[in-house]
């Protein structure tokens, strides 16, 4: 019997992981059906119902709903308690186990893909949404020599630092607080570059050889990878393949195989133009 998976989120129109996960399950040799369903904003959780009923082995979760996947989870996993956020489902039994893999996607490319070590480097995190959420743990467990968030309201990257007060060291504060600061890897974890709006970076917040990752993909050099390309970073990459390694590590969980992510990402990736 083929077996059913799922990504839901509204609009959910442009998703790739139907795509993905399709390739996943080819090159594997999975026989599974992997859709799109666009949730409704007012019932979440009757459609996540209702899909386990019709036989709904696992569900991808994206936006507006990570919050709401949360609330409905009976077993969240740490990566999912932390994050406040879920972007994975797994239903067995009576039971929805929660997991976010979007932290560890974003090391896994930039490790793995990148071949950018974050041990011992300088890493900055800008903004102090549910992405950064998710990347905080996935990051400090690489035991990188300083891990900086900063955010246009500084109250909210310290409330971070509160948070993740018993898993991460981290160094919070607003933009203005990172001048006279370099960082080896600066990622930039806002809604900037869906906005077209620049960040209020000081002079000298790139090292030189550092890495620029936009956590969007598709967009092209963002407003964030411009100013990065402007102070003399050669290394700009967008989230690509965040995107296949999170959903690598989506179907490794389901499945119990992990899928090969490299033409995966060549496939999708998109010069940015």
């Amino acid at each position: 019997m083929t077996d059913r998976y799922a990504v839901i989120g509204k609009p959910i129109a442009h998703s790739k992981s139907p795509l993905i996960h399709g390739l996943f399950a080819q090159a594997t040799g999975q026989d599974i059906e992997y859709t799109a369903i666009e949730g409704p904003l007012d019932g979440f959780a009757d459609t996540v119902r209702a899909f386990i009923a019709a036989g709904g082995r696992g569900m991808n979760v994206t936006l507006p709903f990570k919050l709401q996947a949360f609330d409905i989870a009976t077993d969240p996993m740490e990566s999912a308690r932390l994050a406040g956020a879920v972007n994975a489902l797994k239903f067995e039994a009576d039971r929805i186990y929660a997991q976010n893999f979007d932290g560890l996607g974003l090391v896994n490319d930039i490790q793995r893909n990148l071949g950018v070590l974050l041990t011992g480097k300088r890493v900055l995190i800008c903004g102090a949404g549910g992405a950064t959420r998710g990347a905080i743990l996935p990051i400090a467990q690489q035991h990188p020599a300083l891990l900086a968030v900063a955010n246009r309201s500084a109250d909210k990257a310290h409330e971070l630092k509160a948070d993740f007060a018993a898993h991460a060291t981290l160094q919070t504060g607003g933009y203005a607080d990172l001048a006279g600061e370099s960082f080896d890897v600066v990622l930039n974890a806002t809604s900037t570059g869906l906005s077209q709006a620049e960040l209020p970076l000081p002079a000298g917040v790139f090292a030189p050889g550092a890495l620029a990752y936009e956590l969007v993909y598709g967009k092209g050099l963002t407003p964030f990878l411009k100013q990065a390309r402007a102070a003399g970073v050669t290394q700009l990459v967008d989230g690509v393949g965040m995107l296949v390694e999170q959903a690598a590590e989506a179907f490794e969980w389901w499945r119990g195989v992990r899928p090969d992510t490299q033409a995966v990402i060549k496939r999708l990736t998109v010069p940015l133009e």
